[in-house]
């Protein structure tokens, strides 16, 4: 599994190839599109340019698409996290990774990591409530399968993650700065 991974966010990281370009090997981008028209046109750029860099292409929610441009998994939404064992059947070689904001959905995910949010305040309109590392520790380790902290997580705040049992971080905007 990928130590870090980029969420895209159309407001808020409006050039997701650039920032694609700049990921270390080995890391991974959940592209979420949102229903934008582009979204397959963007997909392919996006997949050229992690393929070119060692980088996995996981599409968020969108299980047709990611099999269209040939992507690495898909991330499933909370809502949607009991589709991951059948996912995970039908593409065996896929990563796949779903939301949790919950220990009861973190438990119920089939997914192979969840991705546990909100670890610090965060600028995300659809943000909850920060965890912290310690009430993030113990949804760690209560979810019983491997786990990434996203939300609010920049140079300062990674650190406090150290001793939470987080498999890695998952970020938007500290990843997404196109500068």
């Amino acid at each position: 599994m990928p130590a870090l991974l980029f969420f895209t966010d159309p407001g808020r990281t409006p050039d997701p190839e650039r920032i694609a370009a700049r990921l270390p090997k080995g890391s991974a981008i959940v592209y979420r599109h949102f229903g934008a028209a582009d979204a397959e046109t963007r997909a392919r750029r996006l997949k050229a340019i992690t393929r070119a860099r060692g980088v996995n292409l996981i599409i968020g929610q969108d299980e047709a698409l990611a099999r269209r441009i040939g992507a690495d998994g898909v991330h499933l939404p909370e809502r949607l996290a009991y589709r991951a064992g059948r996912l995970k059947r039908a593409r065996p070689g896929w990563i796949i990774t779903s939301a949790a904001h919950s220990l009861v959905a973190a438990r119920r995910s089939g997914a192979d990591a969840v991705v546990i949010s909100v670890a610090f305040p965060s600028r995300s309109a659809s943000a909850g409530a920060a965890l912290g590392p310690v009430r993030l520790a113990a949804l760690v380790r209560a979810a019983g399968r491997p786990a990434y902290a996203l939300g609010g997580i920049n140079e300062r705040t990674a650190r406090r993650m150290l001793g939470t049992g987080v498999i890695g971080l998952a970020a938007v905007e500290a990843l997404g700065r196109n500068d």
